[in-house]
């Protein structure tokens, strides 16, 4: 792509808790047309997400919390997630571990890297690497819940996997990540299907 894309300007239009920035470009298309486009592109990092899985009790754990863009958009009731963090200084499954002891107030052994994709590549620039991991009452180490002086008021859900599929279907679990990671698992782990 290097000889399709040139960049003609760059301005910072915000740098709070991300990076908002406008770029001006030409882009070359499929037919050899130069075409000028400007795009906004929104930085705040890449992140982890990991949905733990007891197989023996075919149960998983979520997360229940305010999210104020899903507010701005009409929904007013806290959304069921699987738990996520930006990476910070982290590699993707330090990052994983982390938030599931703060979040979860679990202390996960063997994460498995199931995906890293773009999550929302027209105009947001993170990766979001995908990880699952089996889980017990025994890698219980605290209450979970977030840092209150971060600003998480973070709720901890067990449910049967088979009804946090079911969730996905009836809308009460509207969150990407979420639905993705439940659907890896009602395809990858046959004992827990049903």
């Amino acid at each position: 792509m290097q000889d399709r894309v040139r960049i003609n300007s760059v301005v910072l239009l915000s740098d709070n808790w991300g990076v908002l920035k406008k770029t001006t470009l030409d882009y070359r298309n499929s037919k050899g047309i130069w075409e000028p486009q400007v795009r906004e592109t929104y930085d705040r990092g890449h992140g982890a997400t990991v949905l733990p899985l007891d197989p023996e009790r075919g149960t998983v754990l979520l997360v229940r919390q305010f999210r104020f863009p899903a507010y701005v958009e009409g929904h007013a009731e806290p959304l069921l997630e699987a738990c996520a963090g930006l990476l910070d200084a982290d590699d993707p499954e330090t990052c994983a571990r982390r938030e599931a002891e703060e979040e979860l107030g679990y202390r996960l052994r063997d994460l498995k890297l199931v995906m890293m994709p773009f999550m929302s590549p027209g105009s947001v620039t993170e990766k979001l690497a995908f990880f699952t991991a089996h889980y017990s009452a025994a890698d219980r180490v605290s209450d979970g819940g977030g840092h209150v002086d971060e600003g998480e008021d973070i709720e901890v859900i067990e449910m049967p996997l088979r009804q946090a599929y079911e969730a996905c279907l009836d809308g009460r679990i509207i969150d990407a990540k979420t639905i993705i990671l439940i659907q890896h698992l009602m395809l990858t782990e046959a004992s827990v299907r049903e």
